[in-house]
């Protein structure tokens, strides 16, 4: 991940379902909707300006990393999010069990 990624911050917004960083391009997020134990990481978007930066990565992390601490699986209905698990072999873990790669 670019180092500029790791200046942000990514937060938890709960009530609208999404890990979001802002931008001065804009909000990026990653929107999950929590059934169960599962996260379906539904959606990843980052403003046109930002991209390319590893600010996607940072947000996508930052979703699995909360999943892993609450011990919740992942569904990557995402193509960004199913990419991003395909090239992070370490994720795998976190993979729900109905849930393909």
């Amino acid at each position: 991940m670019p180092s500029n990624a790791t200046s942000i911050t990514v937060v938890h917004n709960l009530k609208a379902g999404r890990f979001e960083a802002q931008l001065p391009e804009g909000l990026a997020h990653a929107d999950y909707r929590r059934v169960g134990d599962t996260l379906h990481m539904t959606h990843t978007e980052v403003p046109d300006a930002a991209r390319g930066r590893g600010i996607a990565a940072a947000i996508v992390q930052a979703a699995l990393d909360f999943a892993d601490e609450n011990r919740l699986r992942i569904a990557p209905m995402c193509a960004y999010v199913r990419g991003y698990m395909q090239r992070h072999p370490e994720t795998h873990a976190l993979l729900a069990p109905s849930a393909r790669l």
